[in-house]
């Protein structure tokens, strides 16, 4: 890294470097990488730590992003200024459908509703804009675990509280790894009724520059209207969405 650069810039590749990382990251480990000294990676890291952009893990050795920075980084995904697209093709998308639709992505040990387009019809699944719901039993949530890699899935899962939503709920890990294999081999993730009982769901990847999962379009409804096979129907329609956000947000194309 050249030496002229800024403490800014260099704080701020630390904190690129971090956020993509599917671990906590050492200052030794982050010296190697950004080719610079152990000393300025630390006293950079500590300051970045103090404002809350940062923060160590147990060992006191590895960071991961801090409250602050997971915040900023949901902020700027929330900006109704520089979102508008992502409602636009949420709402033709809904339009065809005939059913609610929303964007989600991973925040944390759940998912985080970042848009949402509700349907017409009189009975309705109410799931507000900006709230959470869980990993291991929503749509979306078990499209990005199957996109972890498998050690982090498992470090997490061993972390996290698999509650029993309801009957259909999958609570013991090595089932839901099954589960999970089989979502990351479709490349669609599936609710049927281990959320909320009357409720299916599906949902689809949007993929960013890295080939991961950045968001997550979903359709859902009473399971007394669709079943589960009727909203595979809609894949085709929940692709193109999803390939036209990944070129508004990546710039991403099939070329």
């Amino acid at each position: 890294m050249k030496e002229t650069q800024s403490t800014l810039i260099r704080g701020f590749h630390i904190l690129e470097k971090i956020v993509k990382a599917d671990k906590p990251l050492s200052s030794v480990y982050l010296a190697e990488e950004l080719d610079l000294p152990k000393q300025t990676v630390h006293r950079i890291a500590q300051q970045l730590e103090e404002e809350g952009l940062l923060q160590r893990e147990l060992d006191g050795k590895r960071f991961t992003a801090g409250p602050r920075l997971r915040s900023l980084a949901r902020d700027t995904l929330k900006n109704s200024s520089i979102n508008v697209h992502r409602y636009t093709i949420l709402k033709e998308l809904s339009d065809e459908i005939g059913e609610t639709c929303n964007l989600t992505i991973l925040d944390g040990y759940e998912i985080l509703y970042l848009e949402r387009v509700e349907t017409n019809w009189p009975y309705r699944i109410h799931l507000p804009v900006g709230t959470h719901y869980p990993l291991h039993c929503t749509a979306s949530g078990k499209l990005f675990l199957s996109d972890m890699k498998p050690t982090a899935r498992k470090r997490l899962l061993k972390s996290m509280s698999l509650t029993r939503e309801t009957a259909q709920t999958i609570t013991d890990i090595d089932q839901l790894e099954t589960h999970l294999a089989k979502i990351a081999e479709d490349g669609v993730g599936m609710d049927s009724g281990e959320f909320l009982d009357d409720m299916v769901a599906l949902a689809v990847p949007v993929i960013d520059n890295d080939n991961r999962v950045a968001f997550t379009v979903a359709v859902h409804a009473p399971s007394t209207r669709k079943t589960p096979e009727e909203l595979r129907q809609y894949l085709p329609l929940l692709r193109r969405a999803a390939q036209r956000l990944a070129v508004a947000e990546f710039g991403i194309t099939d070329e």
